[in-house]
């Protein structure tokens, strides 16, 4: 069986050795490390970007595909918006077939109170010219074919897309690295070091790369990684299923989605599938550190979590997990390059039973592989991207809360811009690192 996602078995593509020194360093080889380092390297910044395990490793090569400015927080809106414009763009410019089709994006109710829902973002779509509208129930039931279930209505935004991630991450790596960034897989950043009060390089487990500007990208690892040097955010990392299936006859071209299942039509012909609304905690000391930040989350959607007292050795917030290191100790970093959930057979069933209750005249589809990804989270469902003003040359763009993939070019594009002092173009407060710690209210995003 085939393994969409990549592993420590992947081999390596990016393997320069490190440089003595750069303009800029980023940490972690995602969609969000890998689109800011080509936009860094497009304004003649030296950029190098490292990465523990493989580029899009984790997340970027885990998640569903969907590029979708649907749903949206009011303020992500925007920067999904242009991200939407620049994947065209780069699309053309990798030179490669990413699977980039424009198939729209769908979300169907069983409830008047989701209707409502949909509505209000209807009213946020309009002020800014997004083609989202509402679907009455028997244009749902012609959006899929042998759909039995009889929906309320459905929210539907046609100029949302679909790519195939495995696939458009490397791409977009290999797009940067033509453009002059350095990339190294296989080499895991230990610690930050200091000059005059603030960055001044980073310590690998290959040596010291100088630099005045580092910005943190690491996802599920981002917590862990910058609690070493007394940067503390409220960040937890769920664990999602998905399955590939065998190619088979096409029910629909894009993509939809209710409480119970998720599914995309992929490029090769199969579909990606995964339980809706549904997802697992591994609780350990962050998670009880946190909690009361993730309060107002878990009142708004409280069955969507599914608990488990141990993480797995090795991974970010499990109990045995080291807090601290030097710079000359081995880290968590490298002792798990690739975090590497399996799916979670309770999530395994809900796809099986809903897709039965669904479609009652198609077979059970077969799978071409499954697979689990851990989804780093704010309480609030955005990101922090964001300088961090108490140490000097540091950047932090994480918890992107299943958000990442579609929006990676337009965070790339403002993340680096940010970096470097310009005007980012957006009003980037929603997403400030102090706002957990500032007296602010926690504001959860749309569960949409």
């Amino acid at each position: 069986m085939t393994t969409f996602p990549f592993t420590e078995a992947t081999p390596i593509q990016f393997g320069n050795p490190l440089p003595e020194a750069a303009d800029v360093v980023i940490i972690g080889g995602g969609i969000i490390g890998v689109m800011t380092a080509l936009f860094l390297a497009r304004q003649k910044s030296r950029v190098t970007l490292l990465e523990k395990g493989r580029i899009a490793g984790e997340q970027s090569s885990r998640n569903w595909g969907w590029i979708r400015q649907q749903g949206r927080d009011p303020d992500e809106l925007p920067i999904v918006m242009e991200a939407c414009l620049l994947w065209r763009q780069l699309a053309e410019e990798c030179g490669e077939d990413i699977g980039l089709r424009q198939t729209g994006v769908s979300y169907f109710a069983r409830t008047d109170a989701e209707m409502e829902e949909f509505a209000e973002f209807i009213k946020l779509a309009e002020t800014h010219g997004l083609d989202s509208r509402l679907m009455e129930p028997d244009e749902v039931a012609r959006s899929v074919s042998g759909l039995a279930w009889n929906y309320k209505g459905g929210l539907t935004t046609p100029s949302d897309m679909r790519a195939e991630p495995w696939v458009t991450v490397p791409a977009m790596a290999r797009l940067a690295a033509r453009e002059g960034v350095t990339i190294i897989e296989n080499c895991a950043a230990r610690r930050l070091d200091f000059s005059g009060g603030r960055v001044g390089g980073v310590w690998t487990e290959r040596g010291r790369i100088e630099t005045s500007e580092v910005m943190i990208s690491g996802g599920a690892w981002s917590g862990l990684f910058l609690r070493a040097h007394g940067v503390s955010i409220p960040q937890l990392s769920v664990r999602g299923t998905v399955v590939a299936t065998q190619p088979m006859p096409e029910i629909l071209s894009g993509a939809f989605t209710d409480e119970h299942i998720s599914l995309r039509r992929r490029q090769d012909g199969g579909y990606t599938m995964a339980p809706g609304g549904s997802h697992q905690l591994f609780v350990g000391p962050d998670a009880f550190r946190n909690v009361f930040s993730y309060l107002p989350a878990l009142r708004k959607n409280p069955f969507g979590t599914r608990f488990h007292p141990v993480a797995p050795r090795g991974y970010p917030d499990a109990w045995s997990t080291r807090r601290t290191w030097s710079e000359d100790e081995i880290t968590p970093f490298e002792r798990n390059r690739v975090l590497n959930p399996g799916p979670e057979p309770v999530g395994l069933r809900k796809i099986e039973r809903t897709f039965r209750t669904l479609f009652p005249n198609l077979p059970l589809p077969a799978y071409r592989a499954t697979w689990g990804g851990m989804i780093d989270a704010m309480p609030d469902v955005v990101p922090i991207v964001s300088r961090v003003d108490p140490v000097p040359g540091l950047t932090v763009a994480t918890g992107m809360s299943a958000h990442g993939f579609g929006i990676g070019p337009g965070m790339g594009r403002v993340v680096a811009d940010m970096i470097l002092g310009n005007d980012t173009g957006h009003d980037m407060r929603r997403f400030r690192f102090s706002r957990f710690s500032d007296g602010s209210p926690i504001r959860p995003g749309p569960a949409l």
